[in-house]
């Protein structure tokens, strides 16, 4: 199977514009001075020259139908009969081959927000997504020549590029996977992926993606309240381990310091009771009650 081959962008230079207009209003003075200083016949009228005139009229026809006038970043396509000839990036007022066709392309920086899209991550749990894309023309050749429209070519391809990196990353990471890469932890990594996704599908139009970030990411709304109390249990179980894991330290450090100070001696069952008593009063989310115990452990 053929497939067409990209088109390559020529540099065009062209001419100054000033010289050309200049050349056209001598061309436009020049007919009534010929006309006036032509000498006069048998019957006397002038013996006007025709072909000077015409060679005027045609000459200034040509040299205006040939400017046109290029803004900061923006450029002209030049065709001839059907033929790219180039592309001109030169500013101010500009000449050309009048039989080319000029057509303005602007290399401006353009933005597209993308909608938000519902799609599934990679572990098929429905989010919604979107993104903000910088972009512009950067190969005016194929942005108009292998393109049918560019400015539809461009939501297509970012809104792909968005579902294709969502299916390949978890929005959020698992206790047994934290250390991979998610949409919502991944920060500067994904945009930087997202960046690079978006430049591939956009290079074969001859774009060029200036910046890309993320605008929106959550769970689709019929699970965000049950992945939300996941996300809050998971919270939970994280501050019980820091506080019985400080606490548990409190206790080997009490225990620690009233042996080496020699302030009390336990046997297995007291330390027991005692690591009990600390640990309850560490880690309970109310304030301990204290109870005087008048007896023994023994009794």
């Amino acid at each position: 199977m053929n497939t067409a081959a990209a088109t390559e962008e020529v540099d065009f230079k062209s001419f100054s514009g000033y010289l050309a207009l200049l050349l056209a209003l001598a061309a436009l003075v020049a007919i009534p001075l010929i006309i006036t200083s032509a000498p006069r016949g048998e019957y006397g009228g002038r013996d006007v020259p025709v072909w000077a005139v015409v060679t005027c009229v045609v000459l200034f026809l040509i040299l205006m139908k040939g400017l046109y006038m290029l803004q900061p970043n923006q450029s002209a396509l030049l065709m001839l009969f059907g033929s790219y000839r180039g592309t001109d990036y030169s500013t101010g007022l500009r000449w050309a081959n009048p039989f080319f066709n000029k057509m303005k392309v602007s290399v401006r920086l353009r933005n597209f927000n993308s909608e938000k899209l519902k799609v599934n991550d990679k572990r098929g749990n429905p989010i919604e997504i979107a993104a903000a894309v910088v972009w512009r023309i950067k190969d005016t050749a194929r942005a108009i020549l292998d393109i049918d429209n560019v400015n539809s070519y461009v939501p297509i391809q970012a809104e792909s590029a968005l579902r294709h990196l969502a299916n390949e990353y978890a929005y959020d990471a698992h206790e047994d996977d934290e250390s991979k890469l998610t949409l919502r932890g991944g920060g500067d990594e994904i945009v930087a992926k997202l960046k690079k996704e978006l430049q591939e599908r956009f290079e074969k139009a001859g774009l060029y993606v200036e910046d890309a970030r993320l605008t929106h990411l959550a769970y689709a709304p019929e699970i965000a309240g049950a992945m939300l109390r996941r996300q809050q249990a998971d919270a939970v179980i994280a501050a019980r381990k820091q506080i019985v894991h400080g606490a548990v330290s409190m206790v080997e450090m009490a225990l620690q310091s009233l042996t080496e100070r020699g302030v009390v001696q336990l046997d297995d069952e007291r330390r027991a009771a005692m690591v009990s008593n600390l640990l309850v009063v560490l880690c309970a989310e109310t304030e301990a009650q204290p109870v005087i115990n008048a007896g023994t452990l023994y009794g």
